[in-house]
């Protein structure tokens, strides 16, 4: 399980496909998959090899946020919303849950980008 927050994002075609996973607290530390789920798991390799280079290199290592969010919220949707993530989230061989996130934080990324 990651405890540090984290962004994935689908991949263009002109970046190779896929998805990217990056751990927002560690600078630099990021991993892909083919599916949201596999960039995830990856990603939690990549966040102890980051720790591990950075402890041998005697570099300090943020600790993740500990605070009152828990990363689970209850959100209520029209019905037809509900049963189109559902249909999607199928079509992408995804859960739910997962779909979601990956959509949250592609959009939370387009932001970002459109402020700086």
């Amino acid at each position: 399980m990651i405890d540090y927050a984290f962004t994935v994002r689908k991949l263009s075609d002109q970046e190779g496909g896929g998805y990217l996973a990056e751990a927002i607290e560690l600078n630099g530390c990021i991993a892909d998959g083919s599916t949201p789920e596999e960039a995830v798991h990856n990603l939690e390799d990549s966040i102890n090899s980051w720790i591990r280079t950075m402890t041998e290199l005697g570099r300090p290592v943020p600790q993740p946020c500990k605070d009152s969010f828990s990363g689970k919220w209850v959100v209520r949707t029209p019905k037809t919303l509900h049963k189109k993530l559902t249909e999607l989230s199928k079509i992408e061989g995804v859960s739910l849950n997962t779909l979601i996130v990956s959509l949250l934080s592609e959009g939370i990324g387009v932001k970002m980008l459109r402020a700086h």
